[in-house]
Order: C-alpha cells, then structure tokens, then sequence
C-alpha cells in the first residue's frame, strides 16, 4: 500500500464551512494519509448491509425484465394486432437495452451534481410508468414505447446502484455488498420466471407479468428515504459533519477520533478530486477517461470486463430461454427456463461469499475457461438436434442432446454467475473519485451496448449461422476474454478506493497490485484480533 505524505491544514469541521481539509505546499504539520484510515480495520456494522440490501432492490429492476421478457415473448400471441416475427420479438426486446443505454447516460451526468440517490428514484419512477405502459399494450408501438421506458428507468438505477454501494461499503466487505447487487439482478430473474409460469395458463396472463414490474420499483422507492447518502458524496458537497454521522453508523466500533480521520481520509481525495475538475465542462471531464493513462486504463480493464460479460452469451439464454428450449423440444420451456435462473442465483450466491476472500481476478481466471467450455460442448449438442433453418424443429422428440444441452446450459451459467457474471459490477471501484461517476456511466454504457448488440442479433445469427455456429461465436467470446483479464485485470480486494487509484499508474497494475495485496496480509497479521474478511 502506498504511504505518500501529503501537507495538509486540518479545520474543525462545519457543514457550512468549505471542506475541512484544504491541500496547502506551506504548512508545517505532515500527515501520512494512510494514517487516517484505521477505521477500516475496525468491525463494521449491519447497518451498511442494510443500506446494500435496499439498494440491492434496484437490481431487481434489471433482474426481473431481463427475465420477464423471456415469458412474454412466449405467451404474447397476437395480443398486439399479429403474431410477432423474429425482428419484432428482437425489437421489442432490444429496445430496452436501447433505454438503457441511454438512461446510463443521464444518470451519469448527474450523479455527482445531485447525489447518488436522486438517479435511483427516477430510474424506479420511470420503471413504473413503463410497466403500466406496457400492461396495457395494445399495439406493437405502445409496447415498443412501454419497453423503451422502462429501458430509461432500469438503465439509471442499473448504473448508480453499484456506484452507491461501493462508497457506502467498508473496503473488506465491498465485493460482497456490491455483490447483493447482483444477488437482486439473479434473483429477479427468478421470481420472473416463477411468475411466468404462475401466470401461463392465465388469460392475458403476460400484462399481469409485465404490470407487476413496478412493484420492486415502488418498494424501492419506499424504501430510499430510510437510506443515506455516501460519505463520499457528502464530504463532496461540503457536509462532513453529517458525512462523520454516517460513518459512526458503519463503523460502531471506532472511535470518534477515528471517525474524524476518515472524514479527513475522504476529504483529502475529494479536494484532489475537485482540483482535478475545477472550471472544467463536462466533455473535459470525459476526456479525462481518455487523455490520462491512468483513467484510460482503468476503463478499458473495467469496460472490457463488462463487454466481455454481456456479449459472451449470457444475455441470449435471459432474454430467449424459453425460445430456445420450445426450439429444443421441451413442452414446458418457462419451467426449463426457470431452471437456468435458478442456478444463475444460486451461482450469484457462491460469487458473493467468495469474491472478498479469494479475490475478483483469480475467481475469473479459474471460472471463464469453464464457460467457453460449457458453450463448445452446447456447439455439439446443438448439431445433433434435427433443427430446420427457419428454426424450428424437426421431430417433436425431446432427444438426449437437448438434455445433454441443458446440463451444458446449467454448467455454463454456473461458471458465468459464479465468475464475470457478478464481479463485472465490481469494476466501478477502479475509477479515481473525479471520474468514478462518468466512469461508471461509461461502464453501463458498455453493459447495454453490448447487450444490444446481442438482444437484436441473436435470433437473425441463430438462423444465419445456425444455433451451433451462434454459440460457437460465444465460446470464442469466452476464451479471449480469459486471456485478457490473465494480463490486464488487477486484484483490488481488501483495498480502498482512495487506494486502488494508484493501482494504474503502473501499467495495468497486475503485479503491482499483487504486491499491494501482500502487504495488505502483513498489515493485517499485525493486528491483534483482527477479523478475516
């Protein structure tokens, strides 16, 4: 861990005040920053994990559409005024990825102006109105619009959400709380698929899957005003008093000098942070991503990661599961695909008991070969299903390769949830404070603009370069993206954000920050009673 020296002037602290600690080159008191931030070797409480846990709910936003739309598809019919064609089932699909993608933006931009919390409630407002537009859709357009909207709502929440958790967590923890994110995102997939198939043999059963959408979003919006704001946001817009209450609550167990520390700890990264941004536009905060090696880096590890998540394939068995396997044979292809959500939650759950312990880069060397694994033997499998070109099938036996493909199905999202699945939400922790909320957006921008990419192609390469040739693309995928993060995706576990900036000054940080992480263990050991994370 580096241990720079930095002068600096200490004031009492006053919400009312500038922030309390100012960068000065003549003064005479020295202060080693890494002093200030013993409180994160103290116990932390529930209460941020309650915080995590409310937050998380904005996951199942993204969960429970993502899952949802698979049923619809299934059970839509001619509801709309015709029987959807494969482009209007990949519109209608897509087009929330478009919303998405879009809505990141926003959330983005204003973030840091207004908080990390103001994003979420607009994104569960914009949720609920899309869920009722879609509930009560009639026509292709109306639902096309519906879609949309709520691509606007789960876009913000999808993009502020980790951001939130991450400053509210104390660094040991901060994997498995942003990891509740995705616990929500896995979960609301299952209930999705429950619901469904709760709701199949329902007239008009596919507006109640869609209408109760909103009702995470209304819990969600119930729920934020019990929640604070993050320290780091508060020390930002110049309430360190209160930012001090919130981290009292984190940290019971400190002391109040401790606390003080800590607001001294943040408030000297905040005031780097706003140096670095003073007197700048936005399209110049951007650029920083760009121009600054470090930050560059930084992106192209964390949205390359992302990428590499969402066009590896996962995407194509959420959104069309159920299509897949009516394709394969199966009578009842909700209730397979609840199957696939199932264990995608249960993997989530294996990822967040193990990503602080064994740390985000070995979880992801040891899981993506077994992805691209998984997809070649589904390569097979697929070759041996009498399949016709405009896919579909050719005898109504369910043989054993579909069987064999849905064990392949099963292994490979084991690997996907377990692995790059969950610790790609992980990587806004790799921004410095000045670009950690454009760096996000451009992180959910990768997230939805792949998943375009895969909810607008995947029917068309389907039937273009047959479901062998699709998923073959897919392990391919899988592949090198392992080779990539084996040279550029460092370990950050058990660091502090202020900390991990330092980590890309040195190339992508791989064998620095393995150094990092040793003396983060000497560190430790040398604490008596210390609790293992």
């Amino acid at each position: 861990m580096s241990s720079t020296k930095d002068r600096i002037s200490i004031d009492k602290m006053d919400d009312k005040d500038e922030p309390a600690q100012h960068i000065e080159t003549l003064v005479t008191i020295n202060v080693d920053i890494d002093a200030l931030d013993s409180i994160e070797n103290t116990k932390s409480s529930k209460y941020a994990w309650l915080v995590s846990i409310t937050a998380g709910i904005g996951g199942l936003l993204f969960g429970y559409d993502t899952g949802i739309i698979s049923a619809i598809l299934v059970y839509l019919g001619d509801d709309l005024g015709k029987a959807l064609d494969s482009s209007e089932a990949e519109l209608i699909t897509s087009i929330t990825s478009g919303g998405a993608f879009l809505g990141s933006v926003l959330a983005g931009l204003i973030a840091d102006k207004y908080g990390r919390k103001i994003p979420i409630v607009t994104g569960c407002v914009l949720f609920i109105l899309g869920a009722i537009i879609q509930a009560t859709s009639f026509s292709i357009p109306q639902m096309t619009v519906g879609r949309l909207i709520v691509g606007f709502g789960v876009g913000s929440a999808a993009m502020v959400v980790p951001l939130y958790i991450a400053e509210v967590a104390p660094a040991k923890y901060r994997g498995r709380m942003v990891g509740l994110d995705n616990m929500s995102i896995t979960g609301g997939q299952l209930i999705s698929y429950g619901i469904g198939a709760a709701f199949a043999e329902v007239r008009n059963g596919w507006r109640f899957m869609a209408g109760l959408g909103a009702v995470p979003a209304i819990v969600l919006c119930c729920l934020l005003p019990f929640c604070p704001e993050s320290p780091r946001q508060l020390v930002y817009h110049n309430k360190p008093a209160e930012a001090a209450r919130v981290l009292a609550l984190i940290f019971p167990n400190a002391t109040e000098q401790q606390v003080q520390d800590k607001v001294q700890h943040i408030t000297f990264h905040v005031d780097q942070a706003k140096a670095l941004n003073a007197e700048k536009s936005l399209w110049a905060q951007i650029k920083q991503l760009y121009v600054i090696p470090r930050n560059f880096r930084a992106m192209v590890a964390a949205c390359g990661l992302m990428a590499i998540s969402q066009l590896s394939g996962f995407n194509s068995l959420m959104y069309y599961s159920s299509t897949i396997f009516a394709l394969v044979g199966f009578s009842n292809p909700v209730a397979v695909g609840a199957i696939i959500a199932a264990a995608n939650f249960i993997f989530t759950w294996v990822n967040l008991m193990a990503v602080d312990r064994f740390g985000r880069r070995r979880i992801l060397l040891c899981t993506m070969w077994g992805m691209a694994a998984a997809l070649v033997f589904a390569t097979i499998c697929f070759h041996w299903i009498p399949i016709n070109h405009d896919l579909t099938l050719k005898t109504n036996d369910v043989g054993s390769p579909a069987y064999v493909l849905l064990v392949c199905m099963v292994v490979y999202v084991g690997f996907y949830s377990t692995g790059v699945g969950s610790t790609a939400w992980l990587s806004s922790e790799f921004y410095p404070m000045e670009v950690r909320a454009i760096g996000t957006m451009m992180l959910t921008m990768s997230c939805w603009g792949a998943n375009i990419i895969v909810a607008s192609t995947f029917l068309t390469q389907m039937e273009n370069t047959t479901p062998s040739g699709a998923f073959g693309f897919y392990a391919g995928i899988c592949f090198f993206g392992w080779v990539a993060v084996y040279f550029c995706y460092p370990e950050v576990k058990g660091m502090t954000l202020e900390d991990i900036r330092e980590v890309f000054k040195h190339g992508f940080g791989v064998n620095y920050a393995r150094n990092v992480q040793s003396e983060i263990k000497e560190r430790r050991r040398a604490i008596p009673g210390e609790e293992q994370a």
